[in-house]
């Protein structure tokens, strides 16, 4: 039993030496290499969050962008809107005026036309009254016959 008590002692010794050394080292740098592992997956993790942030904020800030332009063009559209009815509004007013206008040149020929064929029947009548003296029925007579030119003529 001392012999094999002093064996095993001896195998202890030799495993210890040889086997347990190296076991143990690479016990060692398996954890270490499962720590390193560890802590490259942990900074993988936070730059993904990191990286997660700032696209939720880019994305966030491009959503205001895109409401601002949206806001930009409908302001935009109502004014342009504002523009062409002022243009419109001004175009129709500066339309009546000219046709006022034209109205009103019209009636001045047409009053003025007028006043030459009064003014030639009345000549005509004062001739046909010179020419003659007439009497009471002879004079609503010529009227009457003048009332009747001027009627045709208007």
């Amino acid at each position: 039993m001392l012999v094999q008590l002093l064996f095993f002692v001896v195998l202890l010794i030799l495993v210890r030496k040889y086997a347990w050394g190296p076991v143990m080292d690479m016990m060692k740098k398996r954890e270490d290499y499962v720590a390193g592992e560890i802590e490259a997956a942990e900074k993988s993790r936070a730059e993904a969050e990191k990286a997660s942030k700032e696209a939720v904020e880019q994305l966030k800030q491009t959503k205001q962008e895109a409401q601002k332009m949206i806001e930009d063009a409908k302001n935009a559209g109502v004014r342009q809107e504002q523009d062409i009815i002022q243009s419109a509004r001004l175009e129709a007013d500066r339309i009546k005026k000219a046709a006022q206008e034209e109205i009103e040149n019209e009636k001045e020929k047409a009053i003025q036309a007028l006043q030459d064929k009064v003014a030639s029947l009345s000549v005509l009548i004062a001739s046909k009254v010179i020419e003659k003296e007439i009497s009471a029925q002879d004079q609503d007579k010529l009227i009457n016959e003048y009332i009747k030119e001027v009627g045709e003529e208007l």
